[in-house]
């Protein structure tokens, strides 16, 4: 349970884009189809828990609604924890909460004791997994991130196609109480998936080991990180996705919470019934891939939140059109139209929030994001059980959170084209102003550097030409003239007439000349 250093310093090393990525992503995958499928599976339970303590369809709803508001609410808490102890441990000790809490609901006496149960306690275990999977994925991918999110996504729709279904079987063969306990058990694998999150590392070299010794030598003497970083309010994108979010939040998950419901109090057998979710979830899957891959593209990235508005309007209207079905057939209809839309806006949520923080904020970001959704999740599908309460009717449930979605994906487009494209227009001209002024100036450098090599080809011909020339100074003798030489004669004939000595030799100067 270490790596605490390595994952506060996960920023400094270049994200893989794969290898062990692929592991964090399957890790994420399921985590991430644990945590958005959960509270939509326990709502098939819902029909028998109000037989069983005599609640209404309101008191039930808080059930789904605690599960998300402590998924969101603890953001902050998250946030802390992984900055400080890092994401292995935080997921570990998440996995154990979430299956704790779902194993005691299964010996709940009453509604509240289910609230606290599954509510708070196995909510609170799958947001310490939810969160800090998301961190890690965004660590170890970069270019590939938009595919990326969009499979980690994916796990929320193959995560609902599974357990809606045995959740019916297991309700069937051992009523809520064994398939609570049962559930709590397929939890226990959020441990294994905390496993897999293994902090990021820095390559093995001696120059990096010496420059990791120099940083921890000054990291002592620097004061610790902050723990939860508040200086991302100060970002006016941050502040945008942050509203539209939280209004977006109020109605996107009260159709997949009801919808069950709406479809057996027109009459539809309780199997059939949970179908439906069975065929949002599959339609789900196919969409959240499809759109990553859409959302990587070069022309489209850029441009991921105008991408994610239209996915919310698109799930909106939606929601107002399908606020019109009346049988089993239009609910299919409505399904297969949701699961696209709502499969567009699961695969875009984080990785637009991505692009606007970046990697170094964002475990503080999401935490305050999810904050803010919160509240937001407490009054949703709560509210709409109390609507359906007093009118009986779903249509008017529809209507209500296809309007809030709808409202939400304005207020992101129009406050995104007015307050930001201006200053984010700045930055792509200095790109381009960069760009045109770069290119003269390697072309002078370019010149620069052919002039350069043409003088100094020319040095180093003259300093040939140089050494050539001592060199042949230096093998030329200058000839000895006898006109030149003054000699006196009468030595000369007295030199050739008496022989000299050179030792006990005669020397005769004849012979020498």
């Amino acid at each position: 349970m270490g790596g605490v250093a390595l994952d506060v310093d996960a920023g400094t090393v270049k994200a893989p884009d794969g290898g062990w990525g692929w592991a964090v992503l399957a890790g994420c995958f399921v985590i991430t189809g644990f945590s958005y499928a959960f509270p939509k599976a326990v709502s098939v339970f819902f029909k028998e828990l109000i037989h069983e303590f005599g609640v209404g369809y309101s008191d039930t709803a808080w059930i789904s609604s605690i599960l998300l508001a402590m998924l969101y609410g603890t953001g902050p808490l998250c946030s802390i924890l992984v900055n400080r102890f890092g994401c292995r441990p935080v997921m570990m000790v998440g996995g154990l909460f979430a299956s704790l809490g779902m194993i005691l609901a299964s010996f709940s006496t009453s509604i509240i004791h289910i609230y606290l149960c599954t509510g708070v306690i196995t909510g609170l275990g799958l947001a310490l997994n939810f969160q800090p999977s998301l961190i890690m994925l965004n660590r170890y991918f970069n270019e590939k991130r938009p595919l990326a999110n969009g499979l980690s996504a994916a796990g929320s729709p193959v995560a609902l196609c599974c357990l809606s279904p045995l959740g019916q079987v297991l309700q069937y063969h051992y009523g809520w109480r064994g398939g609570f306990l049962i559930l709590g058990g397929l939890l226990l694998n959020c441990c294994v998936c905390g496993a897999l999150m293994k902090p990021l590392e820095a390559p093995k070299s001696l120059r990096d080991v010496e420059k990791k010794t120099e940083q921890e030598t000054q990291k002592k003497s620097k004061p610790r990180a902050k723990l939860l970083d508040f200086s991302v309010f100060k970002d006016r994108g941050f502040v945008i996705y942050t509203v539209a979010a939280s209004i977006m939040v109020l109605g996107l998950f009260v159709p997949p919470v009801f919808i069950v419901s709406y479809a057996k109090e027109l009459g539809n057998e309780d199997t059939k019934s949970a179908l439906l979710l069975t065929i949002l979830g599959f339609i789900d899957i196919f969409a959240r891939p499809t759109c990553g891959v859409i959302a990587g593209l070069k022309w489209v990235r850029p441009r991921c939140v105008y991408l994610f508005s239209f996915a919310m309007i698109f799930n909106g209207i939606t929601d107002l059109i399908g606020s019109q079905a009346h049988n089993y057939e239009t609910l299919v209809v409505f399904c297969i139209f949701f699961g696209i839309s709502y499969g567009m806006v699961g695969a875009l949520q984080f990785e637009v929030l991505m692009t606007i923080v970046g990697t170094e904020k964002f475990s503080s970001a999401i935490g305050l994001v999810l904050l803010m959704e919160a509240m937001a999740v407490l009054v949703g599908p709560p509210g709409a059980g109390r609507l359906l309460d007093a009118t009986k009717n779903y249509t008017f449930v529809f209507l209500l959170a296809g309007s809030e979605v709808v409202l939400s994906a304005l207020v992101l487009a129009t406050c995104n084209f007015f307050f930001i494209k201006k200053t984010s227009s700045a930055p792509e001209e200095t790109v381009q102003d960069v760009s045109l002024t770069a290119a003269p100036e390697a072309q002078a450098l370019r010149k620069d550097g052919e002039l350069s090599d043409q003088e100094e080809k020319g040095a180093r011909e003259e300093q040939e030409k140089e050494t050539e020339k001592d060199e042949g100074e230096e093998e030329e003798v200058p000839e000895v003239r006898p006109e030149s030489v003054e000699v006196d004669s009468q030595e000369v004939e007295r030199f050739l007439k008496e022989p000299q000595q050179n030792g006990d030799v005669a020397v005769n100067p004849e012979t020498c000349l």
